[in-house]
């Protein structure tokens, strides 16, 4: 068995800068202030799974409509969660 190519800067570059890449990571940063948020209310800590599904259940669909409102205005600024 071969092991991987190597990845090169550029093709690493690539993707950090691709829309899907910055969309994930908005993502993936509105669920850990969902998992902060929760956990604190809680007491415990609700692990990133159930943050992740609470997230998509309650606020997923108008955090996408907000930042496709967002995008298309042309602002720069975090989308703020409701």
């Amino acid at each position: 068995m071969m092991p991987p190519p190597a990845e090169t800067t550029g093709s690493r570059d690539f993707v950090k800068q691709s829309s899907l890449y910055q969309e994930f990571l908005a993502e993936r940063e509105e669920i850990l202030k969902h998992k902060w948020i929760e956990s604190e209310r809680l007491g415990y800590d609700i692990g990133f799974e159930r943050a992740l599904l609470d997230w998509i259940r309650k606020h997923r669909d108008s955090w996408r409509a907000a930042r496709r409102a967002q995008l298309a205005a042309g602002a720069t600024a975090p989308v703020e969660k409701k």
